[in-house]
């Protein structure tokens, strides 16, 4: 019997839509679900005639996001014409970088499921215009809305290191989060702020020789599920089909196929278009961009320690878990918020705790992140002292932080207004542990004995008296107290 193995090997185009208030090359409004066709002017429209000015915030977000991707930066690049038909590209054509981008030779790491880091390889990065938009929903024809016409987008090639649905899901996952730490793309893939397309083939070994398949691309797709499953899909589809057919790949026998996200299967486009068939030339209306030392320092200014490091760094320096590091950094300002609440002198568990488990919650619920809830750093920051110092407990601090959000007063005042003080005086306490253990020598009998009954009984007692004190006795002074009485 023949031995057959094989690897999926998978690189990955990326299209990130950037945040800036107008187009690439007008100054159209960059608008999601504006009324079809209301965002547009004769440039981004084609017009005979006229002339495209470029963005430079645009240029500056993406040349910032080329950085964050440890990418060389060119000092002088240009503009070309990618030439073809379809109904939602009004020119004809598109403008974009070919053969000098914006950004090439990088590398993104990525968290793998087994714990370990692995280095994924850009090839380059550069800066186009977005198409338009066809809409199918209308009836048996189509319409096209031109209002995402000229929107600045870049887009980013990596090489050809992934090797699994699941890590081309945790690069585009990881992606995303740097993009939003950077600020240049809100990166809502309900929106189409972020596209991605995987070219997947096999490297199959039969009997000693190994084969490849041709190369497929998919288009097209806004989310991680479909972009996992996708890959592995393919993956299964392209053995199967080697297996039936023996079929390799041949020089320009590239396909494109898309996700029908109903039924989980790819389906065959067309046969992909070479470099050649697009007729680049340097376009003739832009002058190229030339960097100084001093713009790129200025761009480089604005980095930040990206979100990957930050996550480590929170496990590393903290000892959070790499779950609890991961929520707090999927956003900028969360782990902005933390990082000055630990500075404030909060301990940074229990700072993470409040974050996590009530801050982000309400934040969500209100449509906003925590920052805007209208606390500060330095009062979480108190409020986990307070527990820290057993004054309140952990599941009061969840009314407390509340609150905070709804009063604006300090959390050492509002524990106080809502009798949320624990108890710690051992003399007061003591009083109430005798009562408790008197009305109930049934459970006193049952913790004394070591038997099997010992947990549960004594867990009862416990609860006995922190209901006599309205939840307000230090559980921690209840369990030395019962230690001593119990033996």
């Amino acid at each position: 019997m023949s031995e057959l193995q094989h690897k999926v090997i998978v690189g990955l185009e990326i299209h990130v839509q950037l945040c800036t208030e107008s187009k690439m090359f007008c100054s159209c409004a960059v608008e999601f679900g504006a009324e079809p066709n209301s965002r547009v002017c004769p440039v981004c429209l084609g017009m005979p005639g006229v002339l495209p000015v470029m963005n430079k915030r645009a240029y500056e977000y993406s040349v910032l996001t080329a950085m964050a991707l440890d990418c060389r930066i060119p000092t002088f690049t240009k503009w070309d014409r990618k030439s073809y038909y379809y109904p939602d590209l009004p020119k004809n054509y598109q403008i974009s970088q070919y053969d000098l981008p914006l950004g090439e030779k990088g590398f993104i790491e990525i968290p793998l499921e087994s714990g370990r880091i692995k280095k994924i390889g850009i090839i380059r990065a550069h800066l186009e215009e977005d198409a338009g938009k066809n809409l199918h929903t209308a009836g048996n024809f189509s319409q096209v809305d031109l209002n995402r016409t000229g929107t600045p987008l870049l887009e980013i090639v990596t090489e050809p290191d992934m090797n699994s649905g699941a890590e081309v899901r945790a690069l585009a996952v990881e992606l995303q989060r740097m993009v939003r730490f950077l600020g240049v793309s809100e990166a809502d893939m309900q929106k189409g702020h972020m596209r991605f397309e995987p070219n997947i083939n096999l490297a199959i070994t039969k009997d000693g020789t190994e084969y490849r398949t041709s190369i497929v691309e998919i288009k097209n797709l806004n989310s991680f599920r479909a972009l996992e499953r996708s890959v592995n899909y393919e993956e299964h589809r392209q053995l199967d089909e080697f297996l039936e057919t023996g079929k390799v790949m041949q020089v320009g026998s590239k396909t494109t196929r898309g996700w029908d996200d109903e039924r989980e299967v790819t389906v065959l486009q067309r046969e992909k278009e070479e470099a050649h068939d697009y007729r680049y030339f340097p376009e003739p209306d832009l002058v190229p961009v030339e960097l100084t030392q001093e713009w790129l320092d200025e761009i480089r200014s604005r980095l930040c320690e990206l979100p990957l490091k930050r996550q480590m760094r929170y496990v590393e320096q903290h000892k959070l878990s790499d779950y609890d590091a991961g929520v707090l950094t999927a956003d900028r300002s969360t782990a902005d918020f933390f990082d000055e609440a630990v500075k404030a002198g909060g301990e940074p568990k229990r700072v993470c705790n409040i974050l996590t488990q009530t801050g982000l919650k309400m934040a969500n619920e209100k449509g906003c992140s925590v920052r805007d809830l209208g606390i500060t750093p330095q009062s979480v920051a108190r409020l986990a002292g307070m527990i820290e110092a057993d004054t309140i407990s952990a599941s009061s601090s969840a009314s407390v932080f509340e609150a905070m959000v709804e009063t604006g007063k300090d959390p050492e005042v509002l524990a106080e207004e809502l009798n949320l003080i624990q108890k710690s005086d051992a003399g007061e306490l003591e009083a109430i542990v005798d009562q408790v253990l008197a009305d109930n020598p049934n459970a006193v009998e049952d913790v004394t004995s070591g038997g099997k009954k010992t947990k549960k009984a004594r867990g009862f007692l416990l609860g006995q008296v922190m209901q006599k004190t309205k939840g307000q006795a230090n559980p921690k002074v209840v369990s030395e107290i019962l230690d001593r009485k119990l033996g």
